[in-house]
């Protein structure tokens, strides 16, 4: 088992890698585990995949669940779902010292998490990710929200987990097409900042997409400590550093608005295209290699992944695109910070990147062939 600390002061918490975790969800969530009936949250898929592992570990340890199911999908990240939670936690007269369990992929962890950030003011949480894409990103560093009309993740909160259990087990279960969306934001870690990380996927990540026990648990402890090492260092987002973890989110979150936060393009594979078109647009600034950028390209492609806006089948114009990111969370002043590549292994953030500049760069971008 990796066993990797989140170093927050008083308010720091471990997550643990390994397989099997969920069948032995009870001894390891045992000290926050306070009463009989545990509140559990799961997206109704992993409930199907995984629940009985979990029901199994809990109920020999003498607890009993009290299931609520979430709908698969960005929808339930809701003010409606949100509502709808909040009140469930409450008629379960969920207390501030309780821990709500949450069983799932990036969706069920955010809302979730945002519930039991405003519930009584605060409860805790402990989340149990069930994706790729949540094990290495979303369940760990806090940040918690639901989407609204105007874009995603713009209503949230900071709001720790009090632990993390990634069972790589539950990966088993994942579509192929949930796979590789996830390995994109694991392959983020390196181009961000770890050369040597981003060489060895290189070379081995067909063996983390194919499940081997050695390799999955390298590249899933390696993607957690490295975003452990950033939350730990900024973990509001306020000096920088957080928000090189951004690589490819503000490219990808436009695409994914475009296509209406559907399945036509999951957040995976829009952060993949978007690390691609980050790749390509630091390069158009001079700044990045063109060659270093078609090989940030093809670690992309080999994943399975989508490498040019052809392929997304937009019926949009660059300016469009570039109009979306104005929605951004993290636009300041007017401006809107951009995460850029210097290296592979080297990302910077770019406060002087000028809209109409990227909408014409993304109109170029749309005349690439698939």
């Amino acid at each position: 088992m990796a066993v990797i600390p989140v170093a927050l002061g008083g308010r720091g918490y471990e997550v643990r890698v390994a397989r099997g975790l969920l069948d032995d969800a009870a001894s390891e969530a045992a000290p926050f585990l306070r009463k009989r009936r545990v509140p559990l949250v799961a997206d109704a898929g992993a409930w199907a995949a995984q629940g009985d592992r979990i029901a199994r570990s809990l109920g020999d340890a003498g607890h009993e669940i009290a299931l609520y199911q979430v709908a698969p999908g960005e929808g339930s990240k809701s003010w409606t779902g949100l509502a709808a939670l909040t009140d469930w936690l409450l008629a379960e007269e969920v207390e501030r010292g309780d821990h709500v369990l949450a069983l799932g992929g990036g969706m069920v962890g955010d809302l979730t998490g945002f519930a039991c950030s405003i519930l009584k003011r605060g409860c805790g949480f402990i989340q149990l990710p069930t994706t790729l894409l949540a094990q290495v990103d979303s369940s760990v560093g806090g940040k918690t929200a639901i989407n609204t009309a105007v874009g995603k993740n713009l209503v949230g909160a900071f709001h720790q987990p009090a632990l993390v259990l990634a069972d790589l087990d539950a990966l088993a279960t994942l579509p192929a097409r949930e796979l590789r969306a996830g390995y994109a934001e694991v392959l983020k870690y390196g181009v961000l900042g770890d050369r040597p990380f981003f060489d060895w996927l290189a070379e081995r990540g067909g063996e983390v997409l194919a499940l081997d026990p050695a390799a999955l648990e390298h590249a899933v402890a390696t993607s957690v400590a490295a975003k452990a090492r950033i939350v730990a260092e900024d973990e509001r987002e306020t000096t920088g550093a957080r928000a090189l973890l951004n690589l490819g989110h503000t490219f990808g979150h436009a695409l994914e608005a475009e296509t209406g936060f559907s399945d036509r393009l999951l957040h995976g594979e829009g952060v993949a295209l978007g690390m691609v078109l980050a790749a390509r647009y630091s390069a158009r600034r001079g700044q990045f290699s063109y060659s270093e950028a078609e090989r940030v390209a093809a670690a992309v492609a080999a994943a399975g992944l989508l490498t040019t806006l052809a392929g997304v089948g937009l019926d949009c114009d660059g300016g469009r695109l570039a109009q979306h990111m104005t929605h951004d969370k993290k636009m300041d002043a007017g401006t809107l910070p951009f995460v850029l590549l210097r290296a592979i292994g080297d990302a910077c953030l770019a406060r002087d990147v000028a809209l109409a500049d990227v909408a014409a760069f993304l109109d170029e971008e749309l005349l690439r062939a698939a």
